[in-house]
């Protein structure tokens, strides 16, 4: 799905590995991308679980990131209900990639993903609610926030609220057509 901007989702290769390990293995970011206990796997490991998953997708959706050949993040819609049309979106992106509209422009082409190819009707996401510029660049992208569920998440030694955002596809329609 190239673009103007440069970036693309595309499926993943072999050559995107270390730069797609490299995201799993930050510790920094670790919350911000995963629910449970920090926790970096071995590259064996990762690699086994990933080719585990593609292998049997059970309808998830992933692509890399790619800008100008370079993996830069990956982006995928998951946990998909095929009878009420709709699944969550996550993405993560390499520490350099941030900040620089990538993820905006990865979203954009995901969404478009979602509603016009795999026919959802919903998107929605989680995001710790520290995370202010990504809920910013979700807004951008159109998702509203939806509720927030207090305190749920142990994050760097505190607890915090998860704010749940969703999109319809109605409302991304209408983005759209403006």
């Amino acid at each position: 799905m190239p673009t103007n901007s440069g970036v693309t989702l595309r499926p993943r290769t072999d050559a995107d590995l270390d730069a797609l390990y490299s995201i799993a293995a930050d510790l920094d970011t670790w919350e911000e991308r995963n629910p449970g206990r920090p926790a970096i796997p071995t590259r064996e490991r990762w690699e086994s679980r990933l080719l585990t998953r593609e292998a049997e997708p059970d309808g998830n959706v992933s692509f890399v990131i790619d800008v100008e050949g370079e993996a830069v993040g990956n982006i995928g819609v998951f946990d998909i209900d095929d009878l009420a049309r709709h699944g969550e979106i996550g993405i993560a992106l390499t520490p350099a990639a941030r900040g620089r509209g990538i993820g905006t422009e990865a979203m954009a082409q995901m969404l478009e993903f979602a509603f016009i190819r795999a026919n959802l009707r919903r998107v929605h996401l989680e995001v710790i609610a520290s995370n202010a510029g990504a809920i910013r660049a979700y807004e951008k992208a159109g998702f509203v926030i939806e509720g927030r569920q207090r305190e749920h998440a142990w994050v760097r030694g505190h607890y915090e609220d998860i704010v749940r955002m969703g999109i319809l596809r109605s409302e991304w329609e209408a983005r759209r057509s403006r």
